[in-house]
């Protein structure tokens, strides 16, 4: 009997047509029920392994368009040009001039990253070291984690800095430049420089710059929004219906039996003005 042939254009046009599948769908495609028939198929066809959902998820490398960091997603499945996740983490570290903190990698690599770095730092692979109460996760050359923590620590000192590492004056002078420029804005443009930081800073920007600026975040979120919202009046420190509700001045009520003085005599004259109410006019005669 003459043994089944499997052509792997077969498992091309199905992934030029979906971008990903998975093992199942592979097989189903091919009419096999043997997995590694599937991999034998594939290997000519340049394919790629998805780092998220545990890697089920195949693609063509012709069909993938990675990012500036080297990533590519299609329905929320990613994918990386370093393959795996650990050798995606591995690689976000090496190439980052601060070194990263975890919940950094998580966001950047929508993936939980935990136990990979675990892996990575008992092998050696990479450094761990506590920065402000946190870990922070650097390259395994000691002269480029240097240099790492010294950009971090330099970062956190001041926030707004996109790029610590081409700074030519020392952190203090910088924050005090900042502190002193904020100092010169009216409230609505404190609020809103406020926003436009920490929408550049990205997650956590609302926390951070309301640590720096001495601000509570709430202020710092409703700046954040009304530049989103375009909701920002030009001339105007405070939006409309603003600030604090005006306070009328509480006036006594006039005692009924208290004439004014303007009334009871005439600037610079002796005499008894010409109307005096009736009941003064009654009490002075009743005391005759």
């Amino acid at each position: 009997m003459r043994p089944l042939s499997f052509d792997p254009q077969v498992l091309r046009k199905h992934l030029l047509r979906h971008k990903i599948a998975t093992l199942p769908e592979l097989k189903d495609v091919l009419g096999t029920a043997a997995n590694l028939t599937v991999f034998r198929k594939l290997r000519p066809l340049d394919y790629l392994t998805s780092y998220t959902h545990r890697g089920r998820y195949y693609a063509l490398r012709e069909t993938v368009r990675f990012d500036d960091a080297g990533l590519w997603s299609h329905d929320a499945v990613w994918f990386s040009r370093h393959g795996t996740l650990v050798a995606t983490i591995e690689a976000f570290v090496h190439q980052s001039p601060r070194g990263c903190f975890a919940d950094e990698l998580a966001d950047s690599l929508h993936a939980e990253v935990q136990d990979p770095l675990h892996h990575l730092v008992r092998a050696g692979r990479l450094r761990r070291s506590e920065v402000a109460g946190r870990f922070l996760y650097t390259s395994p050359d000691l002269r480029q984690t240097r240099s790492q923590l010294r950009t971090r620590q330099t970062a956190l000192s001041v926030p707004l800095l996109a790029d610590a590492s081409a700074l030519q004056v020392s952190p203090h002078e910088l924050q005090s430049a900042i502190v002193l420029f904020y100092s010169l804005l009216d409230e609505q443009q404190r609020r809103l420089f406020a926003g436009m930081e920490s929408i550049k800073l990205g997650h956590g920007g609302d926390r951070v710059l309301a640590e720096f600026l001495g601000l509570d975040s709430h202020t710092v979120a409703r700046g954040r929004q009304q530049l989103l919202d375009r909701k920002v009046t030009p001339g105007r420190t405070r939006q409309v219906g603003g600030g604090r509700k005006p306070v009328e001045k509480n006036r006594r009520p006039p005692h009924p039996d208290r004439v004014p003085a303007r009334i009871r005599y005439r600037r610079g004259s002796h005499h008894r003005p010409e109307v005096v109410a009736a009941n003064h006019r009654q009490g002075r005669h009743g005391a005759h």
